[in-house]
């Protein structure tokens, strides 16, 4: 007889989507007794034998045992379900992708793993989506994808904790090594005292996001949807999980080299595009961005000794008589900045092609038409004629990553959250003339002169600065209606405060 679960197959949940999809946290954390009794519950309907029991025989002990590895698998199933129970997870179920020794798994889960997952599937609280491959490197392949199944699902609506009650492992490494910019997988790396001192800042900066509200107060949904504008699934509608807790920050470097790349990634803010950003709240209050502007553009003409004039991507001459001055320098700008991260003229070309809209006329450009725009741009800044189609941005992002760092950790000490967009930062109202302060101090001590500033909103005390009567009808106006949903979540963040605080953290 087939199974069911309120009168539906467990095959009526399919994984029908296998692109919107998170990558398996295997950091999750939870004290919370509630925890280990729901575990506990699946356990005895998985194995039937006591917790302690492992269903594996023979060779190395894992670090982490089968009951505490299939608690972290219930957690990330857990929180992707609270963002939304249509995200699944991609898990890696060859044995080989399960190292216990290394820097980037320091739960400690084995290869038991995929075992578990099996076994999960099998009695029917997972559903599951087997992974695809062709060739090493191909745009097909991805990993197997999960998600919790109804019968699971339940158990998680019943359950008394909830995702204030789960947090990151705080062996969690934060500091990522990978072989190239377009691979995901990590690469172990030895300790140096910069590496030290890069995870200690780190840990503190996270240290302080894990008690700081983020969120959207006129937000009903936890994620937003979105096209996706390049590659294959170009004109897709995607979602974006947003307004959750998961705030862990990471720097990820590039090429076994520590010199290249380095930026601050993790942040939900960073995927969500500027019209979002700026009904972003930090702790219930309004936010400022500040972005420095053209800022690799501003990197190159310092180290040539260049006094930058006016903006960059505004040509004295008009290579594209079909566009208006606007729609110009966006194809500009879009063009220098693939020009400046490609190794030759064709492949940034063609990556300039496949980041531009479906049925935009940037889409269908010729290479020789896009010479000429770089002609035009290189013109009015000879200076960057030698850095174009060489390579160079991996190194430029090393040194906005350098500048980041800084302004991170200036605001970390005054126990100010600040959020990082690259090259711009968010941050509350309040404090827009502390934050470009710091990030003109950041871009002397790296680059030995300012870059230009620009913000999307005005600071609250800029305005107290230069207008005072109009203060109060500017808070009234950066203030965003609050919906339920965000007070529910507000009330959610207190829990977790408060749970932490019982942690003694």
């Amino acid at each position: 007889m087939e199974e069911t679960y309120a009168g539906k197959t467990l095959d009526d949940f399919p994984i029908t989507n296998p692109h919107y999809s998170k990558l398996l946290d295997v950091h999750r954390f939870s004290e919370h007794p509630n925890v280990s009794h729901l575990t506990k519950q699946i356990w005895a309907i998985c194995y039937g034998e006591p917790e302690s029991s492992n269903p594996r025989k023979g060779g190395v002990r894992p670090k982490a045992n089968s009951f505490a590895q299939l608690r972290a698998i219930l957690l990330d199933l857990f929180v992707a379900w609270d963002t939304d129970p249509e995200l699944s997870i991609g898990v890696a179920m060859s044995n080989t992708a399960w190292s216990t020794g290394s820097r980037y798994n320091k739960i400690g889960m084995s290869r038991l793993a995929p075992k578990i997952i099996h076994r999960l599937h099998e009695v029917g609280y997972i559903s599951l989506a087997a992974g695809s491959y062709t060739v090493p490197g191909a745009n097909s392949n991805r990993t197997t994808r999960i998600r919790a199944a109804e019968p699971l699902r339940q158990m998680f609506r019943d359950a008394k904790f909830g995702p204030q009650h789960i947090l990151t492992h705080p062996g969690k490494e934060c500091i990522l090594m990978r072989s190239s910019e377009k691979s995901e997988r990590n690469i172990e790396y030895k300790d140096t005292p910069v590496t030290d001192w890069m995870r200690a800042d780190l840990m503190k900066y996270n240290g302080l996001l894990l008690r700081t509200f983020i969120d959207i107060p006129d937000q009903e949904d936890t994620f937003i949807e979105r096209p996706i504008k390049s590659g294959a699934r170009a004109g897709e509608i995607t979602r974006v999980p947003i307004c959750g807790f998961d705030n862990f920050v990471h720097r990820v470097f590039n090429r076994n080299d520590w010199s290249c790349g380095g930026r601050f990634y993790g942040g939900w803010w960073q995927s969500v595009g500027s019209e979002v950003r700026k009904r972003i709240h930090i702790n219930d209050e309004p936010t400022v961005e500040v972005d420095y502007q053209a800022l690799h553009v501003a990197i190159l003409a310092a180290k040539r000794g260049v006094k930058l004039e006016g903006d960059p991507y505004e040509l004295d001459e008009q290579p594209l008589p079909d566009l208006d001055n606007v729609k110009q320098r966006k194809l500009v700008k879009l063009l220098i900045l693939m020009a400046l991260n490609a190794k030759n003229e064709r492949s940034a070309y063609s990556a300039f092609r496949d980041a531009s809209p479906v049925g935009s006329m940037a889409k269908s450009m010729k290479n020789a038409e896009l010479r000429l725009v770089l002609d035009a741009a290189i013109k009015k800044h000879p200076f960057l004629e030698d850095d174009l189609c060489a390579d160079r941005g991996i190194t430029l992002m090393n040194l906005d990553s350098l500048m980041a760092s800084m302004v991170i950790r200036h605001f970390t000490r005054q126990k100010i959250p600040v959020l990082c967009i690259h090259d711009s930062f968010l941050i509350g109202y309040s404090y827009a003339i502390r934050l470009k302060t710091a990030m003109n101090l950041a871009a002397k001590r790296v680059l030995g002169c300012p870059v230009a500033l620009s913000n999307n909103y005005l600071g609250l005390d800029e305005v107290e600065r230069s207008t005072p009567s109009l203060v109060d009808d500017y808070m009234d106006m950066r203030h965003l209606p609050r919906t339920h949903a965000y007070r529910v979540r507000q009330r959610i963040f207190s829990e977790r405060l408060a749970y932490l605080e019982s942690l003694g953290g």
